[in-house]
């Protein structure tokens, strides 16, 4: 996929086949659960007779349980398949969901709490590969539809929450559970069989993923932040003594800022700062928010706004920090993503009954305080492994090197490399006269930026390289390895094969392991710089709003380090060789 451009402005990525809503809606569901529970907490305590720790525990017995079966998500997937996957993890949500409402003990929700736990495990471990295998709106409108169901779903959930537990803290139990029934039958019927991947996952390989000292450390710095993070969510609503709705309202406030922040604000702090910098900084900047509930937490007015405002930095740390850990692991993303996010969840599902329990011992501010030092400890971890961090993003910022060529001792497993296309017709012409780089995705405007790359080689016999990126997923919540190669491999020939069928020299690379979109534009780049090329031809962008602003860093990085000219082909000009 490349110059992201192309695909978000050709093919509006909210254009999908019924499948991928099915499993988009499953995901706002899913990501609802997150918030859903903070605006009944003290109504569950109060009609139930449960002390806050013990209300506390719906928080803990979700997320350790989580934390627990990530370790066999990869192995329960590889072996049944991705469809198989979700569909259990949905069915067993809807189930405990169900159950946790017709409860009458806290006992009896917070085991049913840790069901739930399992099907969110399981559907989150498949779902962001689902969708991108079944979307139709090209590889980036897959993530735009998958973020943005994030984003509305971690907004939408206290609010739902609020309004729902104003009639009965049952209320919003009883909604999801209907809700994901809804996508549960959808997914059902409308999304096809996968297949299943060449590789079976071991059982054991998430631990054993954590022997590697990186990986390691970015996960305990994940585990302290989580504590922070889910002190503040399990335990804040109590001392503000508000009522279902004006929780909910206060709680989506706060999961607005975690959505907008994790979706724009992180990929562009990032891109200016670096992984390593914005971590250091986001930490920090929560840490004082943390620290100022801690001083003020008998202050509702103060209390309520720090909340809100730490859904900022929640939403930076969620999606950097998934992105620091793809950058420093040497396995496989899925196993990657399956070992970290064991790891974090194991924090925050114990954070919110330590509250509850230091509080019992102590006093409201106690929690607060512990939960800013957490923060504090997780910076001078992830100090410890800064040289790793910024090695490896040196590493992602050096020129890309043929695939198969031995990677520096430096290097991780997943680093970006160019795997020639194979192709009986592809001939280089002399290379001293500069090559027209085509950099294609799997949108229908890709033909166009082909074409017009040929047609400029045409003007003095220059070759064109046809350049496709394989770009990896990486979201706050997950990761995959996205496209497939093959089907990046078949796209390339099909590019070659009608070029050379116009006489025009051509060749092809799949760009792999590209991460995030910044990288994309970047190595594109530096590909050309490389191969002497003369011109780079990408797609512009065209639409407003969501996608535009997704593309933004891959255009920049583009436009950043190109050394020679670069053609925009417009998605809505009739004519190619008038772009050309």
């Amino acid at each position: 996929m490349t110059a992201h451009a192309s695909s978000s402005s050709s093919v509006n990525p909210f254009k999908q086949p019924k499948a991928v809503f099915a499993v988009a809606f499953a995901c706002v569901v899913s990501f609802m659960g997150i918030g859903l529970v903070d605006p009944i907490l003290p109504a569950i305590s109060d009609q139930l007779n449960a002390s806050p720790s013990q209300v506390t525990l719906l928080f803990t017995s979700y997320l350790v349980v989580t934390a627990v079966a990530m370790l066999i998500t990869g192995w329960v997937s590889s072996r049944v398949g991705a469809k198989r996957t979700l569909i259990a993890g949905l069915a067993l949500i809807v189930v405990f969901a169900a159950l946790a409402g017709t409860s009458g003990s806290i006992g009896g929700i917070v085991g049913f709490r840790a069901g739930w736990g399992i099907g969110n495990a399981l559907f989150i471990a498949t779902s962001l590969a689902v969708i991108v295998a079944s979307a139709s709106g090209g590889f980036v409108g897959a993530i735009i539809l998958y973020e943005t169901a994030l984003g509305v779903g971690i907004a939408v959930g206290p609010l739902l929450g609020g309004v729902l537990g104003e009639i009965s803290w049952r209320g919003p139990f009883f909604g999801v559970a209907v809700l994901m029934a809804i996508a549960l039958i959808a997914t059902a019927v409308l999304v096809e069989p996968m297949p299943l991947p060449a590789r079976k996952t071991g059982l054991s390989e998430p631990l054993k993923a954590l022997r590697h000292r990186g990986l390691l450390t970015m996960s305990l710095t994940a585990l302290c932040y989580n504590w922070a993070f889910f002190t503040v969510l399990g335990y804040a609503p109590f001392p503000m003594g508000l009522g279902a709705i004006q929780l909910g309202l206060v709680f989506t406030g706060w999961g607005a800022l975690v959505a907008l922040f994790a979706v724009f604000g992180a990929p562009r702090l990032q891109a200016r700062l670096g992984i390593a910098k914005t971590l250091y900084a986001n930490l920090a900047l929560f840490a004082l928010t943390v620290l100022a509930i801690a001083i003020w937490t008998d202050h509702p007015a103060v209390l309520i706004v720090c909340v809100i405002v730490a859904g900022v930095f929640i939403g930076v740390n969620n999606t950097v920090t998934t992105q620091a850990v793809m950058t420093v692991s040497p396995v496989d993303r899925g196993v990657a993503s399956a070992a970290y996010g064991f790891v974090r969840f194991i924090g925050g599902g114990l954070a919110p009954f330590a509250a509850g329990k230091l509080v019992e011992a102590f006093n409201v501010h106690v929690p607060f305080y512990i939960g800013a030092g957490a923060l504090v400890l997780g910076i001078v971890i992830l100090s410890t492994a800064h040289g790793l961090l910024g090695q490896a993003e040196r590493l992602q910022a050096e020129q890309v090197v043929p695939d198969g060529t031995a990677a520096p001792e430096a290097a991780t497993a997943t680093a970006p490399s160019l795997l020639p296309v194979e192709h009986d017709a592809a001939v280089a012409s002399d290379a001293a006269k500069g090559a027209i780089v085509a950099a294609v995705d799997g949108s229908p405007l890709a033909e166009r930026v082909a074409d017009a790359a040929g047609r400029l080689s045409t003007i003095n016999g220059r070759t064109v390289y046809v350049v496709h990126a394989e770009e990896a997923v990486v979201t706050g919540v997950s990761a995959t390895e996205g496209e497939d190669l093959e089907s990046a491999l078949a796209a390339v020939r099909e590019h070659l094969e009608r070029l050379t069928a116009r006489g025009i020299p051509a060749v092809g690379h799949v760009l792999r392991h590209a991460i995030g979109h910044g990288d994309v534009g970047r190595l594109i780049a530096e590909h050309a710089e490389a191969a002497g090329a003369r011109a780079i031809v990408v797609g512009a962008p065209t639409h407003g709003g969501l996608s535009t602003l997704m593309d933004a860093s891959a255009g920049q990085e583009l436009m950043r380090h190109a050394t020679c000219d670069i053609v925009l082909i417009n998605p809505r000009s009739a004519e190619v060789g008038a772009a050309a």
